[in-house]
């Protein structure tokens, strides 16, 4: 991905998971942003995309929530790139984007309710819809997040874990696979490629992109807790110490089902969860409280001083 002046100042979409159980994803985002000299004008009134649950109900009620937060950030705030750094809200932005470009009843569906919500209906292509992962590689890149790194990662050794929403379904992504800078969705990479230039050492983890069970959870907790440990048990045999995430309902899941594992199945494991993010920020100079490290479940604060990292 070329570095691009549009990324310096993006309208931030944080969603309900990082103003809750995702609390320190927020703040270190927040952090990484300030850190790097890069402005996230939060959207003004900013509602639930739809996630999970709306979704499942009424799939275009969910198109026109999403779309309203971008109706938002385009004919209120006057941006044209939204970044969310949740892979539900990521996912669903994206999804709602395709559907409005696509599919006839779902604008009409989301004309018809924002007229009566009294905002203006967001039209397809006003707004880019990204990741915070496409956020710093595109604003910073490697090679600027090489120069600015003050504590170097050197000797931590990372499995990069980007669940199953950030790259599927593949249609709604139609930059990804778009050949050499771009994401790709069959072996994803910015997050590694971020983190190598932090000095990580990225293990061959072949779980990047299977699901944790994050959507069932309550309904079906063994289910998840067995998706968790195969994350788990692939990570420590890849000889990681840490996983890196970058979703707030996929880092909840591991650090949950991870101490259930232990209780349920008797698997004791070692490795610690932390957000991209977080160790992001810490190579970028910033105090581990600053980035909520002490939010985790996942305690990692003997390993990153052993490391020297924090």
């Amino acid at each position: 991905m070329a570095k691009t002046t549009v990324y310096q100042k993006v309208a931030y979409y944080p969603g309900c998971a990082l103003e809750g159980t995702g609390h320190a994803y927020n703040r270190s985002t927040k952090e990484v942003g300030k850190a790097l000299g890069l402005e996230l004008d939060e959207v003004k009134n900013w509602n639930c995309c739809g996630a999970m649950e709306v979704k499942n109900i009424d799939p275009k009620i969910q198109t026109y929530l999403s779309s309203r937060v971008m109706s938002i950030a385009a004919n209120e705030m006057g941006h044209d790139v939204v970044m969310a750094p949740c892979n539900g809200c990521y996912h669903n932005l994206k999804k709602a984007e395709y559907d409005l470009e696509k599919d006839e009843e779902s604008k009409q569906v989301v004309d018809r309710i924002s007229k009566k919500a009294g905002h203006k209906t967001y039209e397809a292509g006003q707004v880019e819809t990204i990741h915070a992962l496409d956020w710093i590689k595109g604003a910073i890149g490697e090679d600027g997040l090489r120069e600015r790194v003050k504590n170097s990662l050197n000797g931590l050794k990372i499995a990069n874990y980007y669940g199953c929403m950030y790259t599927r379904p593949r249609h709604i992504f139609p930059e990804k696979d778009q050949g050499p800078g771009s994401e790709s969705t069959s072996q994803p990479h910015f997050m590694d490629d971020l983190l190598e230039a932090a000095g990580a050492e990225n293990v061959d983890f072949p779980l990047k992109t299977a699901c944790c069970g994050g959507a069932h959870t309550l309904s079906d907790s063994d289910t998840s807790t067995l998706l968790v440990l195969n994350i788990l048990r692939a990570a420590e045999a890849s000889g990681a110490e840490v996983i890196a995430t970058e979703c707030p309902t996929c880092h909840s899941g591991l650090e949950m089902h991870q101490v259930r594992a232990e209780k349920k199945y008797g698997y004791e494991s070692n490795v610690k969860i932390l957000y991209f993010t977080q160790l992001l920020g810490m190579a970028l100079g910033v105090k581990p409280k600053q980035v909520g490290v002490h939010e985790n479940v996942s305690d990692s604060m003997s390993l990153l001083k052993e490391k020297g990292i924090a």
